[in-house]
């Protein structure tokens, strides 16, 4: 069975609404990146890193797959499917899909700040001051924030060498280092990206230009051979 390797992003999720970091408006758009999703934000005032991540996350909870995650797992009957995502939600895993690697952390779970190892799934939506880890330490998102190290790159990277075909969809391939992964994807496999952008460095990769589930309702036809 050959091995597909999907690099998924912002954009297949957006379909299901689930606005990306860069669209949260409201309250949010006043707030840079810095001030509510990295390590200084959080030891300067963590209950409004809890308040943004719970608004995130209630929209995760809300939210429902749509077809291009139904038919990235529904491909895993012909193909050994593997998603590396930079997405916090949980909606590949919703869809059916088995193997997720997740780059970015995790939004519906919870990790010890004094013990990283120790992460937790959250019940609803909300995280809130006073939620200790077993050992009496709050508990963060399990989020990596910017300015924090990817730990599960180098996982990644194992992942991406051994495709036969690869897929991008949703990310414009733009920041590192998860940018970098489709440097390792073997020679002779089979490259393709779905983004409605332009402005790519295409590198090999066939440009299906369609939003994530029309763009995947044509890459399963051309795999599969229907239609």
């Amino acid at each position: 069975m050959k091995k597909l390797i999907v690099l998924s992003g912002a954009g297949i999720s957006k379909e299901s609404g689930i606005p990306t970091f860069r669209d949260n408006d409201g309250l949010w758009e006043s707030y840079r990146f810095e001030e509510v999703a990295s390590p200084i934000a959080w030891r300067r005032d963590p209950k409004l890193v809890l308040d943004f991540y719970n608004f995130r996350r209630k929209a995760v909870v809300e939210a429902q797959p749509n077809g291009a995650h139904l038919l990235l797992a529904e491909l895993q009957k012909h193909f050994d499917v593997k998603i590396i995502t930079k997405n916090v939600d949980d909606l590949h895993e919703r869809a059916g899909s088995k193997e997720i690697l997740h780059l970015h952390g995790e939004i519906r779970k919870a990790r010890s700040t004094v013990d990283e190892s120790i992460i937790t799934d959250i019940e609803g939506a909300d995280l809130n001051m006073g939620d200790l880890c077993p050992k009496g330490s709050q508990l963060r998102p399990h989020i990596v924030w910017f300015g924090e190290a990817v730990p599960n790159i180098p996982k990644a990277i194992d992942i991406v060498q051994t495709a036969d075909i690869f897929l991008v969809i949703g990310t414009g391939l733009q920041v590192y280092p998860a940018a970098g992964l489709v440097d390792y994807v073997p020679q002779n496999a089979a490259k393709y990206l779905i983004d409605t952008g332009d402005n790519f460095n295409l590198g090999g990769l066939k440009h299906i230009k369609e939003s994530a589930v029309k763009g995947m309702e044509k890459f399963s036809s051309l795999m599969t051979g229907d239609g």
